[in-house]
């Protein structure tokens, strides 16, 4: 199971991504070198959506459609959870 996800950033910033450990990965944006480079030096971090996906391809095509959403769009998706 893969999940797309949307991380909330300490300056009010929208991160999403992808990955097969919710948990997992919002430790690493928060307090490891795994991190990602846009989150590192926003952190702390806080997950505020996740959606599951079969495989890969399917979380990285809602990444890609997540990604092009305005912040707006973003937030009414998060809201709808």
């Amino acid at each position: 199971m893969w999940y797309v996800y949307i991380l909330e950033c300490s300056d009010k910033t929208l991160y999403t991504g992808i990955t097969t450990e919710l948990k997992r990965r919002e430790d690493e944006h928060n307090s490891s070198q795994k991190g990602a480079k846009y989150t590192k030096i926003r952190r702390p971090v806080r997950l505020v959506y996740s959606c599951e996906k079969k495989n890969k391809s399917e979380a990285s095509k809602e990444e890609c459609r997540i990604k092009k959403l305005s912040r707006k769009e973003k937030l009414e998706l998060i809201k709808k959870v």
